[in-house]
């Protein structure tokens, strides 16, 4: 049950009537038409652009085209009224019954109400985290783990087949800086003082990786020169951080579908491949670039390179994909990797970077445009960074990792629930301050415990109730509801399907988040009404009828509390310790 999808439904029908009449031209396209909460709740329950947005293709002033919707719209059912306002918007109220009506509804789907077909389907690869396997993660990949995998629940929860791909950063330079930071503690396992100099990973994270190094292979590579021992060490360090990796992600409830590896990009022919299919569209060229204003990036050199054409898909300038020694750039695993996804089969691809990769994004848009001859979109969302804070105070820097405070750090400090709530708290490319103090606070400032207290307190209402099961309560005269905190409880309730769908064709999950806090917000309010009167009490001894259809309300609103949560990964509390 979408109540603000039946009435856009209204409006689409209305407008095909003023069609039919030859009030309206035909042709018009309704797909900007919106149905939604007025920013004042004193406007109504619901407000349509209806008329703005037909009115310059329709040559009529807005507030004429709004007050013949008007007209049409009184005769729908539920509508009881319809007002022009503004420059040209229109105000709907409906009936209370409307608005009743959901208890039963969101009784009967569970959790699963609000769960759509919007994505029909799809196939959805949305890859995130990707850190470089070269240590423990630290709290800007927190939050992109957090963002990735709660934008995954929610196009999943929007129809959407969806897979979690983790790009596995094992091809570059940086790896073999790895091995040689691990070589240093294994010397040191040896009994050897290791040599940590300028540009190794000095973290204690890579002692244990020396010690198994020491306990595998004794003393033997303390005597070979680097080139014999750089690839088992490599291996042997990548592995270990993959795995330490993928303990983090666990401890944060992070659950991968797919490992993909830099790596088997190399001497397989997928780079070859597709740069390949580039050039076959006439997509590649030799030529030299124009340097680059500012500071010069590490692709350019005033040499002939080839060149991948990326401005003729939006790009500032063409990007090169192999330099003057016929070796390839960075950017050439990155256009096969993508490649590979495209053929892959997935409908839609979004990756979720760090906010230091925005010159990334248009050039990464323009090879999978190419790549795809335009059919498979691919979304960018770059995470900002977090600031952390304790006391007061900047979060001091972890020595285990030797640079930077670790997702581990983050997560025994306040635990994943807390964790994952809090970074969803602001959009993805806002920076983001995380306060351990303020996340552990018990008080409607702290929006997870906020959240959380409201399932609990909706558990604890139902059990003073006699815990009565979702059968029973669905069989409750719901009818009798209709005080005005109920009626705005019910409203926000019935805007859960239409949030769902609004944030995941954004790719917006802290829409969610938000929206749980308002719920949690009207229903306290409603529960405080009732300490202050006791006739708006959940549950009155003198008024058994009423009471269960209150505690239908009260389960209503846990059950959309507990599916909201779901998709954030955050567990829903039964009581607050």
């Amino acid at each position: 049950m979408d109540v603000f999808a039946e009435v856009r439904g209204y409006v689409d029908r209305a407008i095909a009537g003023l069609v039919k009449e030859d009030r309206l031209p035909v042709g018009l396209n309704i797909g900007e038409v919106t149905v939604e909460p007025p920013r004042d709740a004193a406007h109504g329950d619901m407000a349509t652009n209806a008329a703005m947005v037909l009115a310059r293709p329709a040559r009529i002033p807005p507030r004429d085209i709004a007050a013949m919707l008007a007209e049409r719209m009184l005769h729908f059912p539920g509508i009881v009224s319809a007002e022009v306002a503004g420059p040209g918007f229109l105000n709907l109220r409906l009936d209370p019954a409307r608005w009743v009506a959901v208890v039963p509804a969101v009784l009967a789907a569970g959790t699963g109400f609000g769960r759509s077909d919007l994505g029909a389907g799809r196939r959805v690869n949305v890859e995130f985290v990707s850190a470089n396997p070269t240590g423990p993660m630290h709290v800007g990949h927190t939050r992109g783990a957090v963002f990735g995998d709660a934008l995954a629940g929610l196009l999943g929860f929007a129809g959407w087949e969806v897979t979690r791909e983790y790009y596995v950063n094992d091809g570059g330079t940086q790896v073999e800086v790895l091995a040689r930071s691990a070589y240093e503690r294994y010397r040191e396992a040896c009994g050897l003082e290791p040599e940590i100099r300028e540009g190794l990973y000095p973290g204690d994270y890579l002692i244990p990786v020396g010690e198994g190094l020491r306990a595998t292979y004794g003393m033997s590579l303390l005597d070979k020169p680097e080139s014999e021992w750089l690839a088992t060490v490599r291996d042997v360090a990548t592995a270990a951080m993959m795995a330490m990796i993928r303990e983090d992600l666990a401890l944060l409830g992070v659950r991968m579908d797919a490992f993909f590896s830099e790596r088997s990009l190399y001497g397989t022919g997928l780079i070859e491949a597709a740069l390949g299919s580039l050039r076959q569209k006439g997509l590649l060229y030799e030529g030299v670039l124009e340097p680059p204003k500012g500071k010069l990036p590490e692709d350019w050199e005033p040499r002939e390179q080839t060149l991948f054409r990326s401005t003729a898909f939006g790009d500032d300038s063409d990007r090169p994909v192999m330099k003057s020694d016929g070796s390839w750039t960075y950017f050439a695993p990155d256009i096969a990797y993508h490649y590979d996804k495209v053929r892959r089969g997935y409908d839609e691809l979004i990756d979720v970077l760090g906010a230091d990769h925005g010159g990334y994004v248009k050039r990464m848009k323009a090879a999978v445009a190419a790549l795809s001859g335009g059919a498979v979109p691919l979304d960018i969302k770059l995470c900002q960074l977090v600031r952390l804070f304790k006391g007061g105070e900047p979060f001091k820097m972890s020595k285990r990792a030797g640079t930077f405070v670790t997702l581990r750090d983050v997560v025994e400090q306040v635990g994943p629930d807390v964790t994952r709530f809090v970074m969803l708290t602001r959009k993805n490319d806002a920076p983001l301050d995380f306060d351990f103090d303020k996340a552990l606070e018990q008080s409607k400032d702290n929006p997870v415990f906020y959240v959380q207290y409201a399932h609990a307190r909706a558990e604890s209402v139902l059990r003073r109730g006699g815990s009565p099961d979702d059968g029973a309560l669905a069989a409750a005269d719901v009818g009798l509801l209709g005080t005005p905190g109920e009626l705005g409880l019910l409203r926000k309730i019935a805007e859960w399907p239409r949030q769902v769908e609004v944030a995941a064709q954004s790719h917006e999950p802290h829409r969610i988040a938000f929206y749980l806090y308002d719920l949690a917000s009207e229903f306290h309010a409603l529960q405080h009404q009732g300490k202050l009167e006791p006739e708006l009490r959940f549950v009155r001894d003198d008024a058994p009828a009423l009471s269960r259809a209150r505690l239908a309300l009260v389960r209503a609103t846990q059950v959309v509390i507990a599916a909201g949560l779901g998709i954030l990964g955050v567990t829903p509390m039964d009581e607050m310790r």
